[in-house]
């Protein structure tokens, strides 16, 4: 069998080839004759006027510019030994944030910021740094105290607002030193009021404001502001399983501040009020627990103390080894305590010398006592 190859016209098929050619070259002419030309009048795009700011940015704006130089960045070094020479070194160990309390040169931040540390930096706004001593710390409020000697120039203290008035969904603005990125502002509202915090050490922290302003490590010691830039708080804390902001960030009120810090300038220590009794965490909840109640069993009443003095009972031992419960505080002036922190909560929420009305259970019948205050409890 035989095939027949189809008869092909090959002067249309170049004359098809030629012209698609001559069109790709056109166009490759062309287009780069308007890319010349576009290259050539090349120049910037003219910028659209935006306007005036929002009101509530200049506010924002205002607030930081004026804060800002009240806020410093504090770095913190440790004396190590080394294991083979026994030379002593210093070595960097953590940074923080930290505000001006007062024309003194004192400056407050967290305890946790110079736990650990041997000495520690503070800078300031305008770029000076200063060597700080330590004033004093409490570290059942996480506040610490230091100081500085500003010769001139001295940096304006943060202003002073309260917490007791605050009310959940105020704007707060937080302004610290985030992984060492110095003086950022960060913005959210109050979360929640009265949280309480459980440290690695066994410690409760009492009152705190919670906020979703971004708080990061480093913001730890900063001023937490409110819009009038007043300081409602100091960033102390987050919760976060990644140890970065997650939303949910902690600040020691400032009414806790300014009843604390005074006397860590004073005494360098913080001197709480008492009662004059024995109590133990772990005991008194495994005692409540066995009672069905909520409150703080006294163990021991200390003799000539407050707590003596206005008859309260402590437990007591039985001949047969059974412990007998005496007075359960279960309330401070109408507000229940459930734990030996919340007791020392409540009381710290007064100065020795106060008077408080206790509310007790005292073998099942309730009853109120007014304790004056000592000093420790």
């Amino acid at each position: 069998m035989r095939y027949e190859e189809p008869e092909r016209d090959y002067a249309k098929i170049l004359w098809i080839a030629a012209a698609i050619a001559a069109v790709l070259v056109l166009w490759r002419i062309t287009t780069r004759y308007e890319y010349t030309l576009s290259r050539e009048d090349a120049a910037p795009r003219v910028v659209t006027a935006r306007g005036d700011l929002a009101a509530d940015e200049k506010a924002t704006i205002d607030l930081f510019e004026n804060a800002r130089g009240g806020v410093v960045y504090i770095t913190t070094r440790a004396k190590v030994r080394d294991f083979w020479t026994r030379n002593v070194y210093s070595v960097p160990r953590g940074t923080g944030s930290g505000f001006i309390w007062d024309g003194a040169g004192h400056v407050v931040t967290n305890y946790h910021v110079l736990e650990g540390a041997s000495e520690a930096t503070v800078k300031l706004a305008d770029g000076r740094d200063y060597k700080a001593g330590l004033v004093g710390a409490s570290e059942a409020h996480d506040i610490a105290v230091l100081k500085i000697g500003v010769g001139f120039k001295r940096p304006p203290p943060v202003p002073i607002g309260e917490s007791a008035k605050l009310k959940v969904g105020q704007k707060v603005f937080a302004i610290g030193n985030p992984f060492g990125l110095d003086w950022t502002l960060t913005t959210g509202i109050v979360s929640a009021l009265d949280r309480s915090l459980g440290e690695e050490n066994g410690a409760t922290i009492e009152h705190l404001i919670q906020t979703d302003a971004a708080i990061n490590p480093g913001n730890s010691g900063g001023p937490l502001l409110d819009s009038a830039g007043r300081l409602i708080g100091i960033n102390t804390a987050i919760y976060s399983p990644s140890g970065a902001s997650a939303g949910i960030g902690f600040a020691v009120p400032v009414d806790v501040v300014n009843r604390v810090v005074p006397q860590l300038i004073r005494h360098g220590k913080y001197i709480s009020p008492g009662l004059g009794v024995e109590l133990d965490e772990e005991l008194n909840q495994q005692l409540t627990n066995m009672l069905g109640v909520q409150g703080v069993v006294i163990l021991r009443v200390k003799a000539d103390s407050p707590a003596a003095k206005a008859g309260l009972e402590g437990a007591a031992m039985s001949a047969q080894g059974e412990v007998a419960i005496g007075d359960v505080i279960v309330a401070v002036n109408g507000k229940p305590v459930d734990s030996v922190s919340k007791l020392f909560a409540r009381l710290d929420d007064f100065k020795v010398g106060d008077n408080v009305t206790l509310s007790l259970l005292r073998h099942g019948k309730k009853g109120d006592v007014e304790v004056t205050l000592q000093p420790g409890n």
